[in-house]
């Protein structure tokens, strides 16, 4: 009997525990309509268990459940078994995300498939579109945040400015913090004297170069509202982070790289920004945007992108400029206290004097074979050559494909050798920074950059058998691939195939 309770009781234990470990609901067609009003916002995924894709999201999703319990709640629905509540909400592929306010669908889920980034992107769906301001204290711990606050102070509820407010933060929620009042006595502090909307930016990014509340000038309209919000937003110098990057990377970027820590170390941190911000309010004219970053938290992009490894990093910071399309510019010369590095740095690059960042392996000291090896730093003079017809293969060594093209493309490097027109080539994409006008997402990426159109290089998306290629380019060359004889190739060591007329 003792036994038989015993047992019972580790049983009850352990379900308890399964669930414990499984936070998001399962909803089914008979409860949905039922529970998901219960939950003011809820963020339902569809899914088949069949799904690749699906079970690859599963444990970032319960992880993430697990985390917002308590303030935002996630379900899953198995749209296999239940088919009409799927259908009802137009669930056609898997997964499907979809937040939920109050049993209502209200948008689709559009943020990261991370445990970490459904974490981020809920917490800011979590609570009404703008916060409610009753007091000043209110005021000051909303504004008191490690984000950027957009407050907005009005006369009334009835007011057509709070209105219009309200729709903007609908739409913008996502991205920015917004609260309102209609007190505005609660804005005296801050010299609001009538309906206004005001940003204020993190207060430890306060600085002397910069003010650290901005007033919106004009009357309030979302399209207005979203361009002040766009032009403020980031002050002179934000703190670049993993969660802004892709924002801030839509302008042209100068980023220092140090041991920033706004947690543990806010004045040391403020050191090196404040030093940046010097030199960047003389040129803050110039379309250039200015940022700081954890270098830790960038160690495997700065090593990837500018070889800057672990061992490298000194106190210093390390400072690179990117720009929207690309260009990647690097300051050699130690950061110095008084800003001058800094600033000469500025200067050359704003004059055109700086020489691009290229990521390349060393020029091959023999390079005649069938297949030229091409790295970043030869690019131009072989790819771009202007008298040339070069077919470029972009390759990643790991690459099965690539392997397995391998013998295929060096049988066509062997029969097209005798052309002193045509140059068969290929690049290690994964050690060369690949240029602009080449989009290689995946491997092998082969185009075809003719003589005398350079600036339109073709990306071949043919079979891969050498005839494929031999009558791709006797589609693309200008002229006629002449008759090749028999020719000893000084790598190959046989007799290569002859090839027809083309």
């Amino acid at each position: 009997m003792l036994c038989g309770v015993l047992c019972v009781s580790v049983l009850c234990v352990l379900s308890s525990a399964a669930r414990g470990r499984n936070d998001a609901l399962e909803l089914k067609d008979a409860d949905f309509e039922y529970i998901a009003p219960e939950h003011e916002t809820l963020l339902v995924k569809f899914y088949a268990p069949w799904c690749g894709h699906c079970k690859k999201l599963a444990p970032e999703f319960e992880t993430a459940a697990t985390r917002l319990k308590g303030t935002v709640t996630l379900a899953k629905v198995d749209c296999t078994a239940n088919t009409e509540t799927c259908k009802r909400y137009g669930v056609t592929g898997y997964p499907t995300l979809k937040i939920f306010r109050n049993g209502q669908e209200s948008s689709s889920y559009d943020g990261p498939r991370s445990a970490d980034g459904i974490v981020n992107y809920m917490k800011k769906q979590a609570g009404p579109d703008s916060v409610p301001l009753h007091s000043e204290h209110d005021l000051e711990n909303f504004i008191n945040s490690f984000d950027a606050s957009i407050v907005g102070f009005f006369s009334g509820t009835d007011s057509s400015q709070l209105s219009e407010f309200l729709k903007g933060a609908s739409l913008m929620r996502e991205s920015f913090r917004f609260a309102h009042t209609t007190d505005l006595e609660l804005g005296k502090k801050y010299e609001v004297k009538y309906e206004s909307v005001l940003l204020f930016r993190p207060p430890r990014l306060s600085s002397k170069f910069e003010e650290s509340v901005v007033h919106h000038r004009g009357p309030l309209s979302i399209t207005g509202l979203r361009r002040f919000i766009r032009d403020n937003i980031f002050g002179l110098c934000p703190h670049l982070t993993k969660e802004n990057k892709d924002s801030l990377r839509k302008r042209d970027l100068l980023t220092a790289y140090y041991d920033l820590d706004y947690l543990r170390n806010p004045k040391g941190s403020n050191y090196w920004r404040n030093r940046v911000l010097k030199v960047a309010s003389k040129f803050s004219s110039q379309g250039l945007l200015y940022s700081v970053a954890n270098r830790n938290d960038f160690l495997e992009e700065l090593e990837d992108e500018f070889g800057l490894g672990a061992s490298d990093a000194t106190e210093l910071p390390f400072v690179t400029i990117r720009t929207r399309t690309g260009n990647k510019y690097t300051m050699r010369e130690e950061f110095t206290r008084d800003g001058t590095s800094l600033e000469n740095f500025l200067e050359d690059y704003f004059a055109g004097r700086l020489k691009r960042y290229v990521k390349s392996e060393p020029v091959p000291a023999k390079n005649n074979a069938a297949v030229k090896v091409v790295v970043a730093d030869t690019f131009e003079e072989i790819v771009n050559d202007p008298e040339k017809d070069v077919l470029i293969e972009f390759y990643a060594p790991w690459c099965g494909h690539c392997k397995k093209l391998e013998p295929k493309y060096t049988e066509l490097g062997e029969q097209l050798y005798s052309d002193p027109n045509i140059v068969i080539a290929k690049m290690d994409a994964t050690a060369n920074d690949v240029p602009q006008g080449y989009d290689v997402q995946g491997f092998p990426t082969i185009y075809f950059a003719a003589a005398g159109r350079k600036d339109e290089p073709k990306r071949y998306e043919g079979a891969r058998e050498v005839k494929d290629f031999i009558n791709f380019l006797k589609e693309e060359k200008p002229g006629p691939i002449p008759n090749i004889k028999k020719k000893k190739h000084p790598n190959c060591g046989s007799v290569v195939n002859l090839v027809k007329s083309l």
